[in-house]
C-alpha cells in the first residue's frame, strides 16, 4: 500500500490556510465606503437614460409626404387651375395632420408613451 504521509501534509497546510482570515485596516475599509457612497450619489444625480421624444415624427412624416405631392401636382398637371386645386388639398391634408396630431396627442396624454430611452454607456452608467 502507498504511504499517505504526503496527503496527510496537504491536508493540514489546506487546513492551516482555512484558518487564516486577514481582516484589513479599519482607515482602508472607511476609505472603500466612502469611494463608494460618491459613485452612488454621482450615479443619483446623472439620469441614468436620454430621452428621446417622437411624438411629432407622424405630424413631420405626413408634412413631407402631402409637401412633396403637393409639388408633383404643380410640376405633372398641366391644366393650371387642377394643378393648384391638387396642391391646395395637399397643404390642406398636411395642415390637417398637424393639427390632427397635436390633439390626439394631448387628448390621449401619450406623450411620454412615445418615447425612446436611451440607456447611458460606460464606468458610472
Amino acid at each position: 500500500m502507498r504511504d499517505n504521509r504526503y496527503n496527510m501534509e496537504i491536508e493540514e497546510v489546506i487546513r492551516a490556510s482555512m484558518k487564516i482570515t486577514d481582516v484589513p485596516a479599519t482607515e482602508l475599509n472607511n476609505q472603500l465606503k466612502a469611494a463608494l457612497y460618491q459613485q452612488e450619489a454621482a450615479l443619483r444625480k446623472q439620469p441614468a437614460t436620454h430621452k428621446l421624444s417622437l411624438w411629432y415624427l407622424p405630424m413631420v412624416l405626413n408634412l413631407i409626404t402631402f409637401t412633396l405631392l403637393a409639388l408633383l401636382a404643380l410640376i405633372l398637371i398641366e391644366n393650371i387651375y387642377l394643378s393648384y386645386f391638387a396642391a391646395g388639398i395637399c397643404f390642406y391634408v398636411g395642415v390637417a395632420g398637424i393639427l390632427l396630431t397635436i390633439v390626439g396627442v394631448n387628448r390621449a396624454n401619450i406623450k411620454e408613451d412615445i418615447i425612446i430611452r436611451i440607456e447611458k454607456r460606460g464606468e458610472l452608467a
